[in-house]
Order: C-alpha cells, then structure tokens, then sequence
C-alpha cells in the first residue's frame, strides 16, 4: 500500500476547487501498464460562467520511481521523524479558449497575467493560428498553462494547502472571463 493516497488527494483538490467557485466536469485516471506511471486529469472552469468560453485542465502526473523512492526515505524514518521536501510530483494547469476574433497582444497579455497571479504562479501564455484552407483567415487560439507541484513530505504529513494556489487560480480565471467578450467579437 502506498504511503501517500493520491487518489484523496485528487478528491480534496476538486472539493477545494469547488470551494474556490470552480464547477468539477469530469476526472479521469490513467495508469500505464508497464510502468505503472499514473495521471490524474480534471475538467473544471469557473461555475459562474458554465457553458463560457473559458475551460481548466488540471493534471497531475505521478511517477512510480518518485513514488517508490519517497516510500523507501518514509519507511527509514524513525518515529516522530518528519521526511525531507525531496520529492515533488508535478501539476499542470490549462486554460483554453475557442478562437478569437480579436486576438490579445501577448506580451501584453503575459503582463496583466502576471500582475494578476503574481510571482508564484508562473504563467506560459502562447498562441497557435489555425486556418481551415488555403485562402480563410487564420484563426487564433491562447492557450495559458501553469506549471506547479506539489510535496510528498506535506501530502504525507497532511500539511499540503493549495488554497493560495486555488485562490490565484481563480483570479486569472476572472481576468480571462472578463477579457473573453472582447476577444471573441461579442463586445
């Protein structure tokens, strides 16, 4: 048995999350076969625009030779002994939206992001142009992905809090939300 339950840690995140005014679409759970490496992915966007051009992915990825490695360090220690913050299984957090017709600057876009996420929540904003034939106009999608992670050590010792990260998380949502009519021709 595992030392770390990912799987309730995957279930309180969607509850902080529901917390945090996100709605919880869908989760899934992959596990490779051969080498046991494991995903967990959830579907989420902000409740107050259900149906609305923003979407969320979050995605945890959990790697058999960190699990084992963090069990073997958890099964040395001795009694009241806390593990080191060694070992980190890495989050990642999408946004996407539909194509624009009026595409942001994203220099521009990096920046606001930035000051609305602040120095904790490194933002990659990137945009990829689509063109349905030779002669449409090209089509532009934004697409914004955080790159966090979270402790095995805090997991373990149930210590790990992601408000403040739920709580960012929501804020660049808003942004977007509020920025999307422009962007989409409907302002």
């Amino acid at each position: 048995m595992a030392v770390v339950d990912i799987a309730t840690f995957v279930a309180d995140l969607k509850d902080l999350a529901a917390d945090h005014g996100f709605h919880v679409h869908d989760e899934r759970h992959f596990v490779e076969t051969y080498s046991m490496r494991q995903a967990w992915e959830v579907d989420l966007h902000p409740a107050d625009s259900c149906g609305g051009p923003l979407d969320m992915h979050i995605a945890l990825e959990i790697e058999p030779r960190t699990m084992l490695s963090f069990e073997d360090v958890v099964v040395t220690l001795a009694e009241g002994d806390e593990p080191p913050d060694d070992h980190l299984l890495p989050v990642t957090i999408t946004w996407s939206m539909p194509p624009l017709q009026t595409s942001p600057d994203l220099l521009v876009l990096a920046t606001e992001l930035a000051g609305v996420g602040g120095p904790e929540l490194a933002l990659e904003i990137s945009a990829a142009d689509s063109y349905s034939g030779v002669i449409d106009a090209p089509q532009r999608s934004i697409s914004i992905v955080c790159r966090s992670s979270t402790s095995l050590a805090r997991l373990f010792m149930g210590r790990e809090d992601l408000t403040d990260l739920l709580r960012r998380l929501a804020a660049v949502s808003e942004f977007l939300i509020n920025r999307a009519p422009a962007w989409l021709g409907e302002a």
